[in-house]
């Protein structure tokens, strides 16, 4: 049984709102709380557990506020989550066959391009869709597809990557594209969290916790980015996607100092 401090609560709890705050907003909530959990002293199977259920308890909450307010498009965000769901198992057995190293690689050069393009759309202002209207619904499958396919085979920045094809592609509001991620992201996390429950890898005394603390992130944010709309969704982005390049090319480090060597 692990053990359970009050510094532990202290560590974990404030990311875990602060990691629901942004991925409200932006995606990519992931990268402040998974790592809170390994701060916290848990092992990899059971951070990822815990951080599953109070992750998905907060965007359980964020796609509520959005969908009340009529920004899920349900058509679109269906379609995705039927395909961000074999995508994602999919991207795991794909961990599982491809060196990390290359993967992480792909990441790192990719990156810089994703925010080149939230630079030039100034304030993620609605465009014309790219694709025709009668491809609409086969092309939110294709998105959500290669999003879960990344979901599975990296992770975080799943919800920032649904939010710039939304927008980019399908022509979507940034409003209506945040929401729209939160219904595919809560989808596609469901599975996971069944099978983590059920092989005894979550922390219940301390996922519910941390789940409180998830769900007021999640709703001060979701209700924020209503309130300011897509120029403080297009900031966040920037920072989230800045956040992913540091924390990959940190992981790859060692690797590039071997390759050096």
């Amino acid at each position: 049984m692990q053990e359970l401090s009050l510094i532990t609560y202290l560590i974990v709890c404030p990311l875990v709102f602060l990691g629901g705050f942004v991925d409200s907003i932006a995606g990519g909530g992931g990268l402040i709380t998974l790592p809170a959990y390994y701060i916290a002293g848990l092992t990899p199977s059971l951070a990822g557990g815990t951080n599953k259920l109070s992750a998905m308890s907060g965007t359980a909450v964020a796609t509520y506020t959005y969908a009340k307010r009529g920004l899920v498009d349900w058509k679109k965000g269906l379609a995705s989550l039927l395909g961000s769901m074999p995508g994602s198992m999919l991207g795991a057995w794909l961990l599982t066959q491809l060196p990390e190293l290359y993967v992480r690689m792909g990441m790192v050069l990719a990156l810089p391009f994703v925010a080149l393009l939230v630079l030039r759309n100034k304030d993620l202002s609605q465009r014309a869709a790219l694709v025709p209207a009668n491809w609409t619904l086969p092309a939110s499958f294709f998105i959500g597809l290669l999003v879960g396919v990344y979901d599975g085979l990296v992770g975080p920045g799943t919800g920032t990557f649904l939010i710039l094809a939304y927008v980019m592609l399908l022509g979507e509001e940034a409003l209506r594209a945040s929401g729209t991620a939160k219904l595919i992201n809560l989808g596609s996390n469901l599975g996971a969290l069944g099978v983590l429950m059920a092989t005894g890898h979550v922390l219940y005394a301390l996922a519910l916790p941390a789940a409180a603390f998830g769900i007021a992130g999640n709703t001060l944010g979701a209700n924020l980015a209503i309130k300011k709309g897509a120029p403080f969704i297009r900031a966040l982005l920037l920072v989230v996607l800045a956040l992913l390049l540091v924390k990959l090319v940190v992981d790859l480090w060692p690797d590039i100092a071997r390759l050096l060597t």
